[in-house]
């Protein structure tokens, strides 16, 4: 099946190659025009399914894996709306530990505090009077009427979060994400061509897939 690039419609500009003519054009692919899954699929959780990234995986991997084609690796990205891969996608091991080297610089700075978090409170009965993940202040304390003891009781539930495991918790936090089910893959191409398409009504209209000019709103 094509790749993503394939898709995109070309634009012919002002020829820039020495020797060329003021009339002379060059083709280009139009990298401004994006596509996208339209709303109703995007907004319907019952189309996708969740998965979990594993080490160095790739998109394309992924899209080998689950759809038998590397080629689908832009369905990976358009479902979980990843633009810029580099920010977007977990890290390589290899990168990962080259970031933290590169922000923190040495073992230190890296296992030092980043900020505090609270544990879940409990009361004797087990009902939660505070719950856990709430970001608090180092000597953050909470005082409570325990329902079963009938009690004031204190609690300082605050607990220490590294960087490193700040840091870890972003990486992590990428390698969940949505796949687009196998049997809404062929609406999804339709759609992108279209979406590729261009529109009669411009002066730099030559075809569905050609525009021409020397000024242009490329993504038009």
């Amino acid at each position: 099946m094509s790749n993503y690039f394939s898709y995109l419609p070309d634009f012919e500009y002002v020829s820039r190659y020495p020797g060329a003519k003021i009339s002379d054009y060059a083709p280009v692919k139009n990298f401004f025009k994006k596509g996208y899954l339209r709303d109703d699929i995007f907004k319907d959780v019952t189309v996708f399914t969740k998965y979990k990234i594993e080490g160095d995986d790739r998109p394309d991997n992924i899209a080998q894996k689950l759809y038998k084609d590397p080629n689908l690796d832009w369905i990976v990205l358009l479902s979980n709306n990843i633009i810029n891969i580099q920010t977007e996608w977990p890290l390589t091991q290899y990168n990962y530990d080259n970031f933290l080297i590169d922000k923190y610089g040495n073992y230190e700075a890296l296992n030092a505090v980043h900020h505090y978090e609270s544990k879940e409170i409990k009361d004797s009965t087990g009902v939660i009077v505070f719950p856990k993940g709430m970001t608090v202040d180092q000597n953050f304390s909470f005082i409570f009427t325990d329902l079963g003891t009938g009690k004031t009781v204190k609690r300082t539930p605050g607990m220490p979060i590294t960087n490193h495991q700040y840091e870890d918790r972003l990486q992590d936090n990428k390698r969940n994400i949505f796949i687009l089910k196998e049997e809404y893959i062929s609406v999804a191409i339709d759609d992108l061509k279209e979406i590729m398409e261009y529109k009669k009504g411009s002066t730099q209209y030559m075809s569905r897939t050609l525009k021409r000019g020397e000024n242009i709103r490329l993504y038009s």
